[in-house]
């Protein structure tokens, strides 16, 4: 069992260790740097950051801290990308990939995308002959520093200083674009990077196509026009969200439909959301329905409505 002060000793250490390696990291920074700002600058989409392992922990947090702080970006997993995803990658995008090693083979596929469709691609790893630098358009090279776990086998060192070298990148795109603290609470977490922990109270609109179940289907079709949504919600005389009608419905009750009322035209009981759930159930939610709205309800009474396309704008996809 170690003592007290050895375990302070070895915690100093690792830690200088560290600290040290952030120095040489400041010291090392040149003009790939100023090279890798102007790609995503001179990008129109997003920064797509990826890496596996502790580098993919890191590549996450990059992710998130460029877009609160005014940079789209998305985490992008290697895996999940060679299984479909790098169809999210495009060519305006730019995408910025971490691999301490540079010869991570989880990477290749990703890395053959973006030199197929010539997607700018920023690498950082601490091999300058590394298949990942040397097949990037700009590759920042971490300084040779040891990792701080004493045997060199842990990502410690190496990680930091990526992380380091994220938050770099973030402040300096931050600092060209002006960015301020009110920009900021725009973009954390309402903005791109809390799309998906978005609610749908975030996005829901407040003016709904309602009619009463007894309402005629005259009065029903002229709020499913007037508010453009394709549907109105149906409430009973209490105010509660009974039914909602549809395209369907109106094409399963054409004969004698104008002479029909409201509740005998509705689908009882439609799904709904609670205005606290988050966006990205609400998107899940009408993809599996294979519908565009959702009511939200608090105690079963209507306070908003969501459309598909409200979460598309939001950045879901």
């Amino acid at each position: 069992m170690g003592s007290m002060n050895s375990f302070l000793d070895t915690a100093t250490r690792v830690i200088r260790t560290e600290a040290r390696a952030l120095d040489l990291l400041a010291d090392g920074l040149g003009p790939e740097f100023q090279q890798a700002i102007d790609l995503i600058l001179g990008a129109s989409g997003r920064v797509i950051v990826s890496g596996m392992g502790k580098s993919g922990h890191i590549a996450r947090k990059i992710a998130a801290t460029l877009a609160s702080t005014g940079t789209p970006a998305q985490f992008v997993h290697p895996a999940e990308a060679s299984h479909g995803d790098l169809g999210m990658v495009t060519q305006s995008d730019v995408a910025l990939v971490l691999s301490n090693s540079g010869e991570t083979p989880e990477l290749a596929d990703l890395i053959a995308h973006t030199r197929r469709f010539r997607i700018p691609l920023i690498g950082v790893a601490s091999k300058p002959g590394s298949t990942l630098l040397r097949q990037s358009d700009v590759a920042l090279v971490l300084p040779d520093a040891p990792e701080a776990c004493g045997r060199g086998i842990v990502p410690t060192t190496s990680t930091t200083m990526t992380l380091a070298l994220g938050d770099a990148l973030a402040v300096a795109l931050m600092e060209h674009r002006e960015f301020t603290a009110e920009h900021f609470r725009t973009f954390h977490p309402g903005g791109k990077l809390g799309a998906l922990l978005a609610k749908v109270g975030d996005l829901m609109h407040d003016e709904m196509p309602l009619v009463q179940e007894n309402d005629p289907m005259t009065e029903a079709l002229l709020i499913i026009s007037q508010k453009g949504y394709g549907v109105t919600g149906v409430l009973d005389g209490g105010g509660q969200l009974t039914g909602i009608i549809t395209d369907g419905d109106l094409r399963r009750h054409m004969d004698g439909l104008l002479d029909r009322s409201a509740a005998e035209v509705m689908t009882r009981n439609p799904s709904v959301i609670e205005p606290d759930a988050l966006a990205a159930a609400a998107l899940a939610e009408m993809q599996s329905r294979k519908i565009t709205c959702l009511f939200a309800v608090t105690d079963g009474k209507p306070v908003g409505i969501l459309h598909i396309h409200d979460c598309l704008r939001a950045g879901m996809v």
